[in-house]
């Protein structure tokens, strides 16, 4: 592909070829003032300007490429429809069964209304933070590689080649707001809270402003580089500031209220902004709601103006890493490399925020058998991060547990399956030692252990870690009468444990796997043959601790526990001696 002879060849007083060239030569209407003419030499910048013919160059090019990416979206779309209607079409069914057999919903209807305040302050609050942490790595303008590598090297206005991406970008982020606000509307439907159309009408200020609002932030932080670092000191605040949040909601759903609190929160910012209309119509006390729609239009309008002039600032160096990392990315994932996306996103933010810290090295004969904990005590003490995860984990963990013991009957495993998954997140969290040691190979040059030994003493801090937490989340447990949990939750992180380092020694995505077993009505077996694979530790760990914590006694729990561990401990070694053949 050869480039445009208007756009590739530089254009001086005398150089100036192509249309725009010869025109404003010949002296038409928009000829160069003469006095600009003398002051500058003859030459004017706008005569260097060749935006349109660069532009129209490139249409006419990609005109092939895009009839053929429209082709692939068209299959996309209907594959996606086609598995909507297949198998969400019994959902959907049975809850419009339900509806029309006059299901009771109302219950639900008087907690998610005293919820709202503190629900649409956590809501707006992630929303902000996932488009800010989105920033870091790619933002609102990230334009192909080779755009950034080319296009943006010839004589073109940057504003003509980088707006329409901020646009797309913003245009995208309302379908998921639209979608979340019929959901939110259809929900309170039927719980009885409100009309449909006056449901609509109440959601649709949020639906609207806050994507839009989330997307000013992310061209914020792309078009600033130095506010990356502020992006970083404050994730962990705000991650424990939607932990309580989330409190908050739960024990207003329940009838514990916090009125001054709910006020603060309504006029705390655009999020409670946008609550306002939904409280209001589901007859709760906003007498401020007008004023607080028009200040969240008018902050959303204000915000979107601004990003739209700065998308034609950002940096081309930030433009050219996030292009880069973006591809990568995306070639990473579609291969099924998930891990090596994940590294290449933690490259790109900046990764996890580190501290100076330092710990007393084991001495004596024992030092050698401890110098694997003791190097991954002070990597987790020098990352707080990894511990903030776990411990938000370990509360998600216990509070989904303990939700499906309060309502008990189907709904019970149910809370038990989520909680024993959220656990080993919060243990996975631990593990990041034995990842980063499989990631290269060449790493535990250092060690005098074979590779099986230095992976199964990796486990040794996430272990002990996991029952640390588990016996802290287990306090609310036997305070209300169930001390078995004291014994219980800290025995699950020694399975998860084990799983965990199975999982870092599975090896390189085995994608032939997509591509066992043949056809079926519901099609082919082969994705749910590579799931099973890649999560086999966690699915055998949690299938397993479901079952014996559902029907064992105290004894089968601990000897079921223990065998387990056993297992799959002997898996991951097996596994650390094939990485290396």
């Amino acid at each position: 592909m050869t480039a445009p002879p208007a756009a590739a060849q530089p254009h001086g007083p005398e150089g100036a070829t192509g249309p725009a060239g010869t025109a404003d030569a010949a002296g038409t209407a928009d000829a160069p003032d003469p006095a600009e003419e003398t002051a500058s030499g003859g030459w004017s910048e706008a005569d260097d300007d060749r935006t349109a013919e660069t532009l129209a160059w490139l249409r006419a090019k990609r005109k092939t490429h895009r009839r053929q990416q429209g082709r692939d979206l068209a299959v996309l779309l209907y594959s996606v429809l086609l598995a909507v209607a297949g198998y969400g079409s019994g959902l959907a069914y049975h809850f419009l069964h339900g509806l029309s057999e006059g299901a009771d919903y109302g219950g639900f209807g008087a907690g998610l209304t005293r919820g709202l305040p503190a629900l649409f302050t956590g809501l707006g609050l992630l929303l902000f933070l996932v488009a800010a942490r989105d920033a870091l790595w790619r933002g609102p303008v990230v334009l192909p590689g080779p755009a950034v590598g080319w296009l943006l090297a010839q004589p073109v206005r940057r504003a003509a080649v980088l707006r329409p991406w901020f646009r797309l970008s913003a245009g995208l982020a309302l379908l998921p707001g639209v979608f979340g606000g019929l959901a939110g509307a259809v929900a309170l439907r039927v719980t009885g809270q409100a009309p449909l159309g006056s449901a609509l009408l109440a959601v649709l200020p949020a639906a609207l402003c806050l994507p839009l609002l989330a997307t000013a932030v992310g061209m914020a932080v792309e078009r600033r580089p130095e506010r990356a670092r502020d992006v970083r000191r404050w994730t962990a605040p705000a991650a424990a500031l939607l932990a309580a949040l989330a409190a908050q909601t739960a024990l207003a759903g329940a009838g514990h209220r916090c009125r001054p609190l709910e006020w603060v929160e309504l006029w705390s910012g655009p999020w409670g902004w946008a609550a306002q209309p939904v409280v209001r119509a589901c007859g709760g006390a906003a007498p401020g709601w007008p004023a607080a729609a028009a200040l969240l239009l008018a902050a959303t309008a204000a915000a979107v103006a601004g990003a739209h002039r700065e998308a034609a600032a950002v940096p081309t160096a930030q433009l050219r890493a996030r292009s880069a990392t973006a591809t990568t990315v995306a070639s990473v994932a579609w291969s099924l490399e998930l891990r090596a996306a994940k590294l290449a996103l933690l490259s790109a933010a900046g990764g996890d925020a580190t501290r100076t810290v330092r710990l007393p090295p084991p001495r004596g004969r024992a030092a050698r058998y401890l110098a694997v904990a003791w190097r991954d005590a002070l990597t987790l003490l020098r990352a707080p991060g990894r511990v903030g995860r776990a411990v938000l984990w370990t509360a998600a963990a216990a509070a989904a547990a303990g939700l499906g013991a309060d309502l008990g009957g189907e709904r019970r495993p149910v809370g038990l399956v989520i909680g024993l998954v959220c656990g080993y997140l919060a243990v996975g969290a631990l593990a990041e030692s034995a990842r980063v040691e499989t990631d290269d190979l060449r790493r535990a040059a250092w060690s005098p252990y074979r590779l099986r030994s230095l992976m199964l003493q990796h486990g040794t801090v996430p272990a002990l870690g996991g029952a640390v937490l588990g016996l802290l989340a287990a306090v609310p447990f036997a305070v209300r009468g169930a001390p078995v949990a004291l014994l219980y939750l800290p025995l699950c992180a020694f399975p998860f444990t084990a799983a965990a380092l199975y999982g870092a020694c599975r090896g390189p995505a085995r994608t032939q796997l997509m591509f066992l077993g043949g056809g079926s009505p519901v099609g082919s077996p082969g994705p749910l043959i590579y799931l099973a694979w890649y999560a086999a530790g966690p699915l055998v760990a949690v299938t397993v601790l479901a079952v014996t914590l559902s029907t064992a006694a105290p004894a089968g729990v601990a000897a079921a526990t223990a065998l387990l561990t056993a297992a799959l401990g002997y898996a991951a070694a097996r596994s650390a001696d094939r990485l290396l053949r």
